[in-house]
């Protein structure tokens, strides 16, 4: 008898995890309390590289691009390849040691990274000519997409595969130790639960009197539009260490004509605190879109029009590796939540990860939830922070 398992979560990672489960033969039902990817991974950023300087976090990395890229041969979502550049400016000493040893590191673990001296970065990349940088490095295996495509296309593979996807069906815990879920039609019994709902996850698992150390917080992005900078070559996935804000291409390369031009995704707004994920305000401040205008203006020499900007969730926990695997030890009961803003770009590699493990494989240690008892306390911080 095939395993029967439950996936709670429709976002990136429970989409992969469900299909990839229901591949191997479990009986698989996902429940979504929305639409699929109408939480967080569709208010994601859709940035994907493999420059991480851990090794660990390596190899999740170029897993998921490799299922990222094998999707996008297939044609069932567009992968958009493009070098992600990060820097610090003239004068962030610390920030510019911390991404030179950055990029070390990333070598180290076979990234196929560069560093650039200040004098190089505007002759590779003309549309940040106008920076002023004391150190900046390129990672060359990057791209973007559309997050919400790749959702929606492993939700269909799902489907294609055998899961059931129940959407508009909120549900409870209703038995940690016999992975029992409640929804409004009844209570289901399985034999193993994944939970990756986002920033509902705490919740859920709360009702059930299973604490974890995570704590959802609010960050901000917004969507210009075209903006033709003359005499440049196609704008980079940008970080900026500095200023502590990213931006990209947002757009597809298969325009009609010369002229046409991308639009920019652009985002930061963090804030390092607990924001409740029933109730935050879903919009961006007034104070970040002018934030936001300006930093383009300073670094791409051109004034956006903001077509549209909005405030999403991630999650943090407190050493900023994210809860993957088995909750407890003796529970039928898993969970992958904690991504500090990187869930999507290795939501491939970390679903098909703990899919195997839910079948009977290995975890990944460094991301073993058991590592903590649930009640640590610990401080909100930014995923993309440069730290040495």
């Amino acid at each position: 008898m095939s395993q029967r398992v439950a996936v709670v979560g429709g976002g990136a990672v429970g989409v992969t995890a469900a299909h990839d489960l229901a591949d191997r033969g479990a009986d698989v039902t996902l429940f979504e309390r929305g639409d699929l990817a109408s939480g967080s991974s569709g208010r994601a950023a859709g940035i994907v590289y493999d420059a991480v300087a851990e090794d660990i976090d390596a190899q999740v990395a170029d897993r998921a691009l490799e299922r990222f890229r094998a999707l996008d041969a297939a044609g069932a979502i567009e992968f958009t390849a493009c070098p992600y550049v990060w820097f610090a400016r003239a004068g962030d000493d610390r920030r510019a040691r911390a991404v030179r040893e950055s990029a070390e590191r990333m070598a180290t673990n076979g990234r196929d990274v560069t560093v650039l001296e200040p004098s190089d970065l505007a002759g590779r990349f003309p549309a940040l000519d106008g920076v002023d940088v004391a150190a900046a490095a390129v990672a060359h295996d990057a791209g973007y997409l559309d997050p919400a495509s790749y959702v929606q296309a492993m939700g269909e593979r799902a489907r294609a595969a055998g899961a059931t996807v129940e959407t508009g069906t909120p549900v409870t815990i209703a038995d940690a130790g016999a992975a029992a879920v409640e929804t409004p039609s009844g209570t289901e019994q399985f034999d193993a639960v994944l939970v990756a709902a986002g920033a509902h996850t705490k919740r859920v698992l709360a009702e059930a009197g299973v604490p974890i150390p995570m704590k959802p917080y609010r960050v901000q992005a917004l969507v210009t539009a075209a903006v033709p900078p003359a005499e440049r070559d196609e704008v980079p996935v940008t970080y900026d260490a500095t200023e502590g804000f990213y931006l990209r291409p947002h757009g597809t390369e298969k325009r009609e004509t010369a002229d046409d031009h991308d639009g920019l995704l652009v985002g930061d707004g963090t804030e390092e605190r607990e924001s409740d994920p029933n109730d935050y305000d879903e919009r961006a401040d007034t104070a970040f879109v002018d934030a936001s205008r300006e930093r383009v203006r300073d670094a791409l020499g051109v004034d956006p029009t903001v077509e549209r900007a909005w405030a999403g969730l991630c999650t943090a926990t407190p050493d900023r590796n994210p809860l993957l695997g088995l909750l407890a030890d003796g529970s039928d009961i898993y969970v992958a939540t904690g991504w500090h803003g990187g869930g999507f770009m290795r939501a491939p590699a970390t679903g098909e990860r703990v899919a195997d493990q839910m079948l009977g494989g290995d975890g990944i240690e460094t991301f073993d939830p058991r590592r903590f008892d649930g009640d640590e306390e610990f401080q909100v911080v930014e995923g993309m922070t440069v730290e040495e």
